[in-house]
């Protein structure tokens, strides 16, 4: 009688990044002018995963 086989282990759950939620991308601050004035924003690259969403330790 044939052995039945088993399904694989379920890969394993990797945490997300805290300071980017899991998404790779930060809010940066856009500042113009020679007083700096801060006039929006826009993404930028999670400096604590690369960008890659995933939390490295």
């Amino acid at each position: 009688m044939a052995s039945k086989k088993q399904p694989p282990p379920p890969a394993p759950v990797t945490p997300k990044c805290g300071p980017c939620g899991g998404t790779g991308e930060v809010p940066a601050a856009v500042r113009v002018g020679r007083t700096r004035r801060t006039v929006g924003q826009q993404a930028g690259i999670c400096l604590a995963c690369f960008g890659t969403g995933e939390a490295t330790d």
